[in-house]
């Protein structure tokens, strides 16, 4: 893994240019003690009163007057244009667990890049925090503890197989892929929820209140995929 710009043994919250709610965003200032802007992400935090530790992107977003207030060492200017500045960001960032925020609304063509840039860097942990939903890229096995009827979906970015313990419709036997069979709108069955998967391409989509489950279940699954995957 490539240690990047930023390495940190703690969560990192990664702030883009969208929309973030304030009060999510207060409680992810909370619980990360390092925070990095996406580009214009630097105004949000930097409305809030916080100065980010790091800027990372194209740069094209952020306003000459907040890069003034800026350490210059801190501002990190990639201008290729053949990655996004959540890419540039999360390829660029170490640590156990990066909690984004900001990318996930209002425009879907950013959603849908923001989703396959989780596909694409499945070595990150990472969860993209919306108003009403939590995603992230399914680990090779991951163990949630959730309450039962809590809505679980998975959206498949490639062809794949997975199997489930624990949800309403299991998935053992079923061929996912995105133009084919998805799994959205399952559901709990037990609070103990166990899911295994043969690619790095299934996205588990949760209600935004089980982000504490989500990331417990992140920090602990097995850090690497099998040979054959």
């Amino acid at each position: 893994m490539n240690d990047g710009l930023v390495s940190h043994p703690g969560p990192v919250l990664l702030v883009g240019g969208g929309k973030s709610d304030p009060d999510q965003l207060r409680e992810l200032l909370d619980t990360c003690a390092l925070r990095v802007a996406a580009d214009g992400g630097a105004e949000t935090l930097l409305a809030l009163g916080v100065m980010p530790d790091a800027v990372i992107g194209d740069l094209d977003s952020l306003t000459d007057v907040s890069r003034a207030r800026i350490p210059a060492e801190r501002v990190h200017h990639i201008p290729e244009q053949n990655s996004t500045d959540f890419d540039k960001c999360l390829s660029n960032i170490t640590a156990p667990l990066v909690y984004g925020t900001g990318f996930l609304g209002p425009r879907v063509d950013h959603q849908l890049a923001g989703l396959t840039v989780l596909a694409n860097r499945p070595d990150r942990r990472c969860i993209l925090l919306g108003e009403e939903d939590v995603i992230a890229l399914a680990p090779p096995e991951i163990e949630l503890s959730l309450p039962v009827a809590t809505r679980l979906s998975l959206y498949p970015l490639a062809a794949m197989r997975g199997e489930s313990e624990g949800l309403r419709w299991p998935l053992d036997g079923i061929e996912f892929a995105p133009a084919r069979r998805v799994g959205t709108s399952n559901e709990t069955s037990e609070t103990r929820v166990r899911l295994r998967f043969d690619a790095p391409a299934m996205l588990i989509i949760l209600p935004v209140e089980s982000t504490p489950a989500l990331s417990r279940g992140l920090l602990s699954a097995p850090a690497t995929w099998p040979a054959h995957a």
